[in-house]
């Protein structure tokens, strides 16, 4: 019978050890989810072309016959001109020589009509020549426009033919009809370079492709949102062996914690407008987005295989939720152990830049769990067991900033957005701007300096 009363008294004060707490939950605020509007980023990418491939794809274009004259009767002199080699570019002070190697058959006519009978003979000649012309370049609508103008046309020959007793050089003949095919030819070489160099496809089908989300991290689940708004282009300018222009881009950049996200870009949208200069530098704001239900996921993990103890009195943390109130963030804590039941927590989101962590500053019982807990748990109420669970209430973005920055950096190491485009830049280190809470998420904002070039070359 005594070890019987001895066994019972031991089981009640076995259950008495084990408390049951019932705190009252702070509710979460209802208001609306925060618009979050981080500033744009900038990111400047001067864009260097090959004028071997502006030679390469209007030698694609122009071909075959460039001008044709029918008729002999209005001037004595009917001809043809073709295209006969390769046109070659070269940069001269600043504007782009275009050599055009040609050939010419002409017919000339001689002789006169007298009383309704014509007496007229023709001649058939082949010439070679170079003419050579220098564009002026600019930028309109995203094409590259030039102001073509012959400079010079030189004939490898000079034949000559003789009419009556005077000898005439068929070259005299045939400059004074230049200025009838001379139009012809700027324009043509104009319409070639404006059909070959048209930017708007190759920048689109670029940003689209780096709009696309991109896994930054796998373990964390972070995405890299790029979404452009607008592009900036200066005027063209001609280099040794390049033509050069600055092009910017302003967008948003996040990061994104979860599931992959939708790409926003929408093509119809990007506008081009022209710019006197663009800023040489990437400024690139980055928000990186951390919705509660991941941020609980990261926080239940780091309590795991913790004890929280006083003398014999132990607790472990079960599971953690996180909710917005009043500009706070209430951390909830499932307890088992010694005692049983949800305490909460609450405290201003902050960021340590060192560490590269979100944290909790001035984490502290609410008002109703520390009353509660100094009733029934006194023990669990002091100052050395809350700092000790404020240790594991963080979490940390460092791997989502490394692989984002590792992202972005990928973007600018030979990355070739396609064939013969190539990105080139250099990234530096990601700095805290400021933190922002809603009723979804925690939003940090950080930016991201470097360079970027992009170059094309080889395009086919």
């Amino acid at each position: 019978m005594k070890n019987l009363v001895w066994l019972l008294a031991v089981v009640l004060t076995a259950c008495s050890s084990v408390k049951k707490i019932e705190s009252l939950k702070p509710e979460p605020d209802d208001a609306a989810p925060l618009i979050y509007d981080t500033e744009p980023s900038f990111i400047n990418m001067p864009v260097e072309i090959s004028i071997q491939d502006i030679e390469n794809q209007i030698n694609k274009t122009l071909n075959g016959v460039i001008y044709e004259d029918k008729d002999i009767t209005d001037d004595d002199i009917k001809l043809t001109v073709w295209k006969q080699a390769p046109i070659q570019l070269r940069s001269e002070n600043g504007k782009m020589k275009v050599i055009l190697p040609l050939k010419a058959k002409i017919f000339y006519r001689y002789g006169t009509s007298k009383l309704g009978i014509d007496l007229y003979d023709t001649r058939e000649f082949d010439l070679n020549g170079v003419v050579s012309l220098l564009s002026e370049v600019n930028l309109l609508n995203w094409k590259l426009q030039t102001k073509t103008r012959i400079s010079d046309l030189d004939w490898k020959e000079s034949p000559s033919m003789t009419i009556g007793s005077k000898v005439v050089s068929i070259t005299y003949l045939v400059d004074p009809a230049i200025k009838y095919f001379k139009g012809k030819i700027e324009k043509n070489i104009d319409d070639a370079i404006k059909k070959t160099v048209d930017f708007k496809p190759q920048v689109l089908d670029a940003l689209a492709k780096i709009s696309e989300p991109s896994l930054a991290s796998e373990t964390y689940q972070s995405w890299v949102r790029f979404t452009p708004i607008e592009v900036y282009a200066t005027d063209a300018t001609i280099g040794k062996s390049t033509l050069v222009m600055d092009m910017g881009v302003k967008c948003k950049i996040e990061t994104l914690v979860g599931a992959k996200p939708k790409s926003l870009f929408d093509r119809d949208a990007v506008v081009l407008k022209a710019v006197k200069s663009v800023p040489h530098a990437v400024n690139a704001k980055v928000i990186a987005v951390s919705t509660y239900a991941d941020a609980e996921a990261i926080i239940t993990k780091n309590f795991a295989g913790q004890e929280f103890a006083s003398g014999s009195r132990k607790v472990k943390v079960e599971q953690v939720k996180l909710w917005h109130k009043s500009g706070k963030i209430v951390v909830a804590l499932t307890l088992s152990g010694s005692l049983n039941g949800d305490i909460y927590l609450s405290g201003f989101p902050a960021y340590n830049a060192q560490t590269k962590e979100i944290y909790f500053d001035n984490l502290d019982y609410v008002l109703d769990t520390k009353s509660t807990l100094i009733k029934a748990a006194n023990w669990l109420a002091s100052g050395t067991i809350l700092k000790k669970m404020q240790q594991a209430c963080r979490y940390s973005i460092a791997p989502n900033l490394e692989e984002g920055k590792k992202q972005l950096q990928r973007y600018t190491s030979n990355y070739s957005v396609m064939p013969g485009v190539f990105v080139n830049g250099t990234m530096n280190d990601v700095v805290f701007d400021k933190i922002q809470v809603n009723n979804k998420a925690i939003l940090a904002f950080l930016e991201v300096t470097g360079k970027v070039t992009v170059k094309v070359d080889g395009v086919k």
